[in-house]
């Protein structure tokens, strides 16, 4: 296959792809994401029938993690992204950086810990499943920074700068795997960042933000590097259709661009959920001991009035 063309008649419509094939809402992603709001909504009236409550806010949160996913893989833009490095950069930032914290703060494993049924005694349910893969020595591997910041920056630079990418771009099933695989990295990423589910590997709010800033800045010079090269990168996009009117280096320009432009705002979404989740961790601790004050007649504090009192009376 030539790799430099995508094995695509340039004289053709833009939307028209080589083989005539049809790119656009890709049944693998519909399906997907049809399952996926169709699952989260069972199991939210599943708890709201049992007279249990969820917040409207991780509803709205993973449902629009969903649609940004169909967004970018399901309608016309994803048979541009099959032709045009800029808008195929799109679909990457928004499927590998954008979607996975949206879906993450919607709390799809808590949901799914709360809605499924435990299991009789001696007896092995799907929750008990999920709770034994959350706890594997697996997923400690996979949701540790030493795995996941390098994943994170491979797919980016083992990618694009390989033969890899035109591998992958050469076939409609090579392409779903693709993009499986930067929401997957994106998961996998995010999740012990976020902090909301539940997870092996759940370190402090300073390490969190240690480790969201060690994986964004690869982003912002991968960006740059597209933006300052002097010929096309990509054989996928050397050769763009006639019919599109574009520059193949120009487009490259604008792809690096939009890559170095989504390295900040996940970190600015990022941050303010942190920052929300820290606020309200203190809040909670506050409670606590303020409950435990009234349950034992504040003995700390009357306990350290009474060491103030023995320094005075040493004092004289």
């Amino acid at each position: 296959m030539d790799h430099s063309g995508h094995g695509m008649n340039m004289d053709l419509p833009p939307f028209t792809l080589g083989r005539g094939l049809q790119f656009s809402a890709d049944p693998f992603f519909l399906i997907g994401c049809a399952l996926g709001i169709g699952l989260y909504v069972y199991a939210v009236l599943r708890l709201r029938r049992r007279g249990d409550d969820w917040p409207v806010g991780r509803i709205v949160f993973f449902v629009v993690g969903v649609l940004s996913v169909a967004l970018v893989m399901c309608t016309k833009l994803n048979d541009y992204g099959m032709v045009m490095f800029s808008v195929h950069m799109v679909q990457h930032m928004v499927i590998s950086m954008l979607s996975p914290i949206l879906l993450l703060l919607g709390a799809p494993v808590t949901l799914a810990l709360r809605a499924l049924p435990v299991a009789g005694r001696g007896r092995t349910g799907p929750r008990e499943l999920l709770l034994k893969l959350l706890h594997s020595r697996y997923m400690r591997v996979i949701t540790h920074p030493a795995f996941t910041i390098p994943i994170f920056i491979a797919s980016l630079y083992g990618l694009y700068f390989t033969p890899l990418f035109d591998f992958l771009m050469g076939s409609k099933t090579g392409h779903i795997a693709m993009m499986v695989h930067f929401l997957a990295v994106g998961l996998v990423f995010f999740w012990p960042i976020m902090g909301v589910d539940p997870g092996p590997h759940r370190p402090g709010y300073v390490m969190r933000m240690l480790e969201l800033f060690a994986g964004m800045p690869f982003h912002a010079f991968f960006g740059i590097a597209l933006m300052m090269a002097t010929t096309p990168m990509v054989g996928t996009y050397m050769h763009p259709p006639a019919s599109l009117g574009i520059d193949a280096l120009s487009d490259q320009g604008w792809a690096g661009g939009i890559a170095w432009a989504f390295s900040e705002i996940p970190s600015v979404l990022v941050l303010i959920a942190l920052v929300f989740q820290w606020y309200r961790s203190e809040q909670r601790t506050a409670k606590r001991s303020d409950r435990r004050a009234d349950r034992d007649g504040d003995q700390e504090l009357q306990a350290y009035n009474a060491y103030l009192a023995s320094l005075q009376a040493r004092g004289q």
